[in-house]
């Protein structure tokens, strides 16, 4: 009875203390969700130089690290710089008045009448739709731009966790199997479930990142060409922004081009905006088409639907590590069920 009662006290006592080293991780945990990733990412690089230089855990790891470094982090670095740099510049002319989101909205109504026949007939009011778009375009600039100053303000923190998060890769990347079979050890699931879990957790996050990463790096490239050959401003931060926004599966660049197009079409410019939609529709829109289902969906083996549902709840709740957390979580899921049906439901047969 006293073993019992000692067992449940230091069980309850172990996940108390487990949750409160939780919250001290807390303000990390975007820093230790991608040094896990990169970690995970790099591995085979790891293994590599493992096989080709042997068994040298910390020169082994750096070296990954530096490639790391050189050919992800500092890139990163310069186009947020130059991402920083324009996005200022958006700001600037938007307070200054040069930018006039309420006028392009005018444009627009000028250029598209049929839109306002359609919402008469339907019963609603033009005119309070357009006050409320316009209001909702300027204050989402102005946020934009408002934001992007406040990550360049905010440089000294970017950095930190950046550090912190390439001193925790390292380690990761050195110690990583060990780590492993340290959690296997102490999960109390089975041993074969916690390896199936595991290598499904490194096929997610590896496919989810370097597919969604992909996809994101090429759309915003293209975005920011054609934006910047029809001499549409600040092609750089637009660029940036579609490669965040490829981020949600089908729609997300789109966000950026369609309305665009729309708009070289309200002001006249027919040529700029045949060639804008034609551009994104069949250019951007087929490396979304083409490149994500071979990058993320073959190799995550989950439907596209699953992703695309999972991706926009995924950022929804945790922002932009969303795109890998949403469908980690829905892999994880369908997994834990499979291993669920297979198992559970055998042993309840056989009694």
């Amino acid at each position: 009875m006293r073993e019992q009662l000692e067992r449940r006290s230091f069980l309850i006592l172990l996940a108390a203390v487990t949750i409160a080293f939780g919250f001290i991780l807390e303000p990390f945990w975007s820093a230790i969700f991608w040094a896990c990733a990169v970690a995970v990412i790099f591995s085979p690089l790891q293994s590599f130089l493992s096989k080709k230089i042997g068994e040298r855990p910390n020169l082994n790891a750096l070296i990954t690290l530096t490639i790391c470094m050189l050919i992800v982090v500092i890139p990163v670095i310069f186009l947020s710089m130059a991402f920083v740099q324009e996005g200022i510049q958006l700001y600037q002319r938007i307070d200054s008045g040069e930018i006039d989101p309420k006028q392009m909205l005018l444009q627009l109504r000028d250029a598209f009448p049929v839109v306002d026949k359609l919402l008469v007939e339907l019963g609603i009011n033009p005119n309070d739709i357009r006050e409320q778009v316009t209001s909702a375009v300027q204050a989402a600039s102005k946020f934009l731009a408002k934001e992007t100053l406040a990550i360049g303000q905010n440089t000294f923190s970017f950095f930190i966790s950046l550090a912190l998060m390439m001193y925790l890769t390292f380690f990761l990347l050195r110690d990583g199997s060990k780590l492993k079979e340290l959690l296997i050890k102490a999960l109390p699931i089975g041993d074969e479930r916690e390896h199936a879990l595991f290598q499904k957790f490194v096929e997610v996050t590896r496919a989810t990142v370097k597919g969604n990463l992909v996809v994101a790096i090429v759309q915003g490239a293209l975005g920011g060409i054609i934006f910047w050959i029809l001499d549409i401003p600040a092609p750089l931060l637009w660029g940036v922004i579609m490669a965040f926004l490829s981020l949600i599966p089908a729609v997300g660049a789109a966000l950026v081009w369609f309305p665009a197009g729309l708009y070289l079409y309200a002001t006249g410019a027919w040529v700029s905006a045949t060639v804008l939609m034609a551009y994104g529709a069949i250019i951007i829109g087929l490396a979304d088409n083409v490149l994500r289902p071979i990058l993320v969906g073959r190799d995550t083996k989950l439907p596209d639907y699953v992703v695309l549902f999972s991706t926009i709840g995924g950022i929804s709740l945790f922002g932009i590590n969303g795109f890998v957390i949403g469908p980690l979580v829905a892999a994880l899921f369908m997994a834990m069920w499979q291993i669920f049906m297979t198992d559970f439901n055998h042993h309840t047969t056989d009694n």
